[in-house]
């Protein structure tokens, strides 16, 4: 038997431990477990705690427990637990000691041996109170790996290309560019900030979360409750986490604290908008630290083959959103972010020992899976926009919520169409399943509807709509989601789609005879506006949208009426959308009214004749 070599990645929020294990690289745990909570505790009758049993005892006992060791690596200052002092390299030692536990545990033999990886930025003081922490633990360093080569790694060999690693973790954050070769990876610049990570993505959702409390109760948790703040930070990582996936989230923690001898209580909804707002400022210090890594590589993003993203905090959407306007490139999300740097600590540790390793074998998904909606193409409303929401070579399994809004006031019905593909017209992809959500509530503004996706290691595809204010929810559930469809399945679903273009989302509208509908236009700011178009069911009501609404209706109700019609009738309407097509394309409203007018009066002729 090979000595047992195990990668370890000691994180600030989570650590891991991976190692070869029936001829592949993979995460090992306890039983279904393969995170371990970076947290240490001593319990009030002195055991001590590591991983979920400290974390749960934090709210309870937090002058007994310490999180986020590792942002005082290299530091002489200590922590206390309880009535003890310990070092950031004892306290850390307790983690590896746990980890090197579990992968015994795994493979049956004892761990003497570790790769364990660290920051690229971290400081020689840093680098060497981790080795003192693996000594504590029992375990020979054998290598310390930086954390972006350890990514690099798990995402495998290949020809030669430049690669940007954005490692956005729990408590530090840094950015390198590097030359990729082979099973050489060459680290050509590293960036970033010790003390940047989501832990203060949690800090900010944690203050807002007791200043909304001080507003409405007028007590001040930040005085004299050190429980109550414990719960609101927990409750606001809970809440950070959720909000990487769904568009919004209410917070509730119940008797915080007792006023003249009446609990008081926390309940508040924050939306990814507010979230995304917050920690906006800290995502724009790491586009300065990678545009401080791209100069100094001498690298222009123009220059760079991919992204790759590592660490927890990077599932923030908007951090995919900022790469891409800084560099022009989609990140890549194929292997957990959580898992990365492990995994290619365990691809080292593997050859060290002998092993033959290539690359991390990952599920993803192969398609992207989305619904479609009322959107505008081409200055004109279209109901077939498509937003993807699993998106491709994301990892397995997954769930992913969006949301969206009805269309008309007082609408009763909407139809959910699901799609595979990735064009943005949803005509253009695959329709893989359709349903529809009835009653819903009146309301005389729109309605808000959330659309949650679920896609599990066996191909299955679940899919609910729900509608916000009342919970009244629809679901299907779609097998093989991820196998390839025959020519007869997609010719299927071309007639379905065929038909569904003679009704589809516009069933669900209201005629003006039968609603009065009110207008009003909003003035939203560029970045709001651009994500209640790109999500919305509905159009925001401007001039230039209402006119070209009307367009569309009536060059639909041309193409309804075009069988019916004589010749000369036929060839005046072609001439007519014609018009009104050059005069969407040139934004030409005079024009556009005149045409859409003419028309009208054209098919009001002839609806009479019939």
């Amino acid at each position: 038997m090979s000595e047992l070599i195990v990668g370890i990645d000691l994180g600030t929020t989570n650590s891991e431990v991976a190692s070869f294990v029936d001829g592949r690289v993979q995460v090992l745990g306890c039983g279904k477990t393969k995170i371990l909570p970076s947290v240490v505790g001593l319990s009030p009758s002195g055991d001590v705690l590591v991983g979920e049993p400290a974390r749960n005892q934090l709210i309870a006992y937090p002058e007994r427990t310490v999180r986020s060791i590792k942002r005082k690596m290299g530091s002489k200052e200590s922590v206390t637990l309880g009535d003890r002092q310990f070092t950031p390299p004892e306290v850390s030692a307790l983690i590896l000691r746990e980890l090197a536990a579990w992968a015994s545990c795994s493979v049956g033999q004892q761990v003497h041996q570790a790769v364990i990886t660290v920051p690229a930025y971290f400081s020689d003081a840093q680098r060497q109170a981790t080795r003192e922490a693996a000594a504590l633990a029992g375990l020979e360093a054998i290598r310390i790996l930086n954390e972006p080569t350890a990514a690099s790694l798990a995402y495998g060999e290949g020809e030669r290309h430049s690669a940007m690693v954005y490692d956005l973790g729990g408590g530090t954050f840094d950015v390198s560019i590097v030359a990729l070769e082979g099973d050489i990876t060459e680290v050509l610049a590293s960036h970033g900030d010790n003390h940047l990570g989501g832990d203060d993505f949690n800090d900010l959702l944690a203050e807002h979360l007791l200043t909304a409390f001080q507003t409405e109760h007028g007590v001040d948790l930040r005085q004299g409750h050190p429980v109550a703040c414990a719960r609101i930070w927990w409750a606001a990582e809970e809440a950070k986490k959720r909000l990487s996936f769904e568009p919004e989230v209410t917070i509730r923690e119940e008797a915080l604290v007792s006023e003249k001898g009446k609990p008081l209580h926390l309940e508040l909804e924050v939306t990814r908008e507010q979230y995304e707002a917050m920690i906006r400022p800290l995502l724009e210090k790491t586009l300065e630290s990678v545009s401080k890594a791209l100069a100094d590589s001498r690298k222009s993003p123009g220059d760079l083959d991919t992204i790759l993203l590592v660490g927890g905090s990077t599932r923030t959407p908007l951090v995919s959103r900022l790469l891409l306007e800084r560099t022009g490139l989609v990140p890549q999300e194929e292997i957990h972010p959580d898992l990365c740097v492990a995994l290619g600590a365990g691809v080292l540790a593997s050859r060290l020992a002998g092993h033959e390793v290539d690359r991390v074998l990952v599920d993803v998904s192969p398609y992207s899976f989305g619904v479609s909606y009322l959107g505008e193409r081409g200055g004109v409303p279209y109901p077939y926009c498509y937003k993807p929401i699993i998106r491709r070579n994301s990892p397995l399994p997954l769930t992913r919520t969006e949301r969206f809004f009805t269309c008309v006031p007082f609408q009763e019905l909407v139809d959910v169409c699901v799609y595979e593909g990735e064009d943005e017209d949803a005509l253009k992809n695959i329709l893989v399943g359709i349903f529809k959500v009835k009653d819903l509530k009146k309301l005389p503004d729109l309605s808000e509807v959330l659309c949650r996706m679920s896609l599990d290691l066996d191909g299955i595809l679940h899919v609910t709509a729900v509608e916000k204010c009342t919970g009244k929810s629809k679901h299907i559930t779609i097998d093989r989601a991820l196998e390839k469809k025959s020519d007869a399945e997609i010719a299927e679903a071309r007639k379905r789609l065929e038909a569904l273009s003679s009704r589809g989302i516009f069933e669900a509208i209201k005629s003006e005879e039968e609603e009065e509908e009110e207008e009003e236009t909003e003035e939203l700011d560029e970045d709001a506006e651009a994500d209640r178009n790109a999500n919305a069911l509905a159009l925001t009501e401007g001039a230039w949208a209402k006119v070209a609404r009307e367009a569309s209706e009536v060059a639909q109700r041309s193409r309804r009426l075009v069988e019916q019609m004589h010749e000369e009738d036929r060839e005046e309407v072609t001439d007519l959308n014609q018009k009104i097509e050059t005069a969407i394309a040139a934004k030409d409203e005079k024009t556009l009214t005149g045409a859409i007018q003419q028309l009208a009066e054209l098919l009001f002729f002839v609806e009479g004749k019939r």
